[in-house]
Parts: structure tokens; C-alpha cells; sequence
């Protein structure tokens, strides 16, 4: 008789996804070749680890709780491809990964979004992740300029991935049955993108001013910012984006040429 993990606990954020024909959908997704690493966060009970060993050459399965980590080294003791670690993904240095890497993740809900960004700090050694996450967050990284869902995640996720909306997941497939549905979405890293660590984090700076104060216009939002109005004069005048508009009506390549602008020009701008 099958042994079964342990019961997910609610404070970890567990939710297991169940329904075997959306495992492979989400395994289809990831296109994942013969020669392929690949980073599983939040395993859990090891039903997509297991696809995931027969299609990779190599796992790392990050687990958070010590109970299914003792689980899946009962479970998977024999197979040869898979490393699993007891580690918090907040914590675990992605950076450090041996080789590039395909990241496939069911996300805790009230996590998702400081672990895609830590993923995406570390893209130099992340190919693509297929990412299971809350539909509102996935609607979040597909959105695109002039909607309600458009925002610092969907800027930041597109200016550094290709993003693309998989299929939705009913939140009856999950185990414990959680409030919302899911998603899951595919990131490609963008190989074209090749950023300074601090021209990125002026391009990041700019986004959160810009979406900081929704309802106002680029202008009044960056002044809330505390940029002053000379360097947003020499900006506008320089890029011709007039900062007269809302920042959800930007497109991502306007926020390049915007960052852009801000490090051309020679005036002290906040930190």
C-alpha cells in the first residue's frame, strides 16, 4: 500500500495539486529536454517531482518542511536525479545554482511575489520557471498597459522575461481545497537583457514611483517620489513621454526609455 505525506498545514501555505492530467499539462509547459536542470520549490508530496525526474537530468527539490522532506527521501530513496534540501526559497541563494536552470514551482499564495522577484534577481542562472500561482497574480505578470491588473509586477516581470499565460487551474484540484483559483504562467528569461545591477535597480526605483500613487499622473507621482521638478522637465523634454499620463498607460519599453532618460541626465535623483 502507497504511503501517504503527510497532511498539508495551512501556515506553510500547502496546497496540493492533484488532478494528474494538469501535472503533465504544467510538465508540457516547461518543454523541459533530456539535458535540463531543473529547481522544483515547495515539492510537497512529490507527485509532479516524480514527472519531473523522468523528463530532467537533474531535480533540486527545495522543501520547506522537515516532515515532507523526510517523506519524499522515503518516497524517491531510489531515484538517482533528485537532490531534495530542507530550505526556505526566501532564503535559498538562487544565484549559487551549478548550472542555469528551469524552475518549476507551485508558489504559497502569500509568498509568490517575493519569491519571483528573488528568482528573478537571480535570472543569470534561471532559464525559464513555470510558475503555479494565485489567478490574481498570474493575471498580474500577463497584464498589459491600460488595464486594472496592469502594475510594478507585470513591468518588472515583462521588462526581464518573456511572460505568458499557461491555463488556469480551479482550486478544486488542490488538496486541501484553497479560497481562490490558479494559474500558471510561463517566464523566459530574456537573453537580450543584460542590466548593471544598478541600472536595474534605478529602472525598479522608477516603476514603484511611477505605480506608487495610481490615481495621479507620472508627474505628481514622481514628485511624491521627492524627484525634483527640473530633472522631470529635462526627462519629459528628452523623451518626449509626456508625464502628464498615468503609469498604467505606459508601456514597458516607455519605462526603459524613461529609466534610461533619469541616467542620462547629470542631476542628483533620489535614492
Amino acid at each position: 500500500m502507497a504511503r501517504l505525506p503527510p497532511y498539508p498545514r495551512k501556515r506553510l501555505g500547502q496546497h496540493f495539486l492533484i488532478d494528474p492530467n494538469l501535472l503533465r499539462k504544467i510538465i508540457n509547459l516547461a518543454e523541459l529536454q533530456p539535458f535540463d536542470y531543473v529547481c522544483e520549490i515547495g515539492p510537497g508530496g512529490g507527485a509532479l517531482t516524480k514527472l519531473l525526474c523522468q523528463s530532467a537530468k537533474q531535480v533540486l527539490a527545495l522543501e520547506v518542511d522537515p516532515r515532507m522532506v523526510d517523506f519524499l527521501k522515503g518516497e524517491f530513496a531510489e531515484c538517482s536525479n533528485l537532490d531534495i534540501q530542507e530550505y526556505d526559497a526566501l532564503r535559498y541563494p538562487f544565484d549559487q545554482l551549478p548550472e542555469p536552470a528551469v524552475v518549476v514551482a507551485n508558489l504559497p499564495y502569500n509568498i509568490s511575489t517575493p519569491i519571483m522577484f528573488r528568482l528573478l534577481e537571480a535570472r543569470p542562472k534561471i532559464r525559464r520557471m513555470v510558475l503555479t500561482v494565485q489567478l490574481e497574480v498570474a493575471k498580474r505578470l500577463t497584464a498589459k498597459p491600460n488595464t486594472k491588473d496592469y502594475g510594478v509586477l507585470s513591468v518588472m516581470a515583462q521588462h526581464l522575461a518573456d511572460v505568458r499565460f499557461g491555463f488556469p487551474v480551479s482550486r478544486t484540484c488542490f488538496r486541501p481545497v484553497p479560497d481562490v483559483d490558479s494559474g500558471v504562467v510561463r517566464l523566459d528569461i530574456r537573453s537580450d537583457n543584460q542590466e548593471k545591477p544598478e541600472d536595474l535597480n534605478r529602472f525598479q526605483r522608477i516603476v514603484r514611483a511611477a505605480f506608487g500613487q495610481r490615481r495621479k499622473t507620472l508627474m505628481n507621482a514622481f514628485r511624491g517620489a521627492d524627484y525634483p521638478d527640473e530633472l522631470l522637465q529635462s526627462v519629459q523634454h528628452k523623451t518626449g513621454i509626456s508625464l502628464s499620463r498615468r503609469a498604467e498607460t505606459l508601456s514597458v519599453q516607455e519605462f526603459r526609455t524613461l529609466s534610461q532618460a533619469f541616467s542620462g541626465i547629470t542631476m542628483v535623483s533620489p535614492t
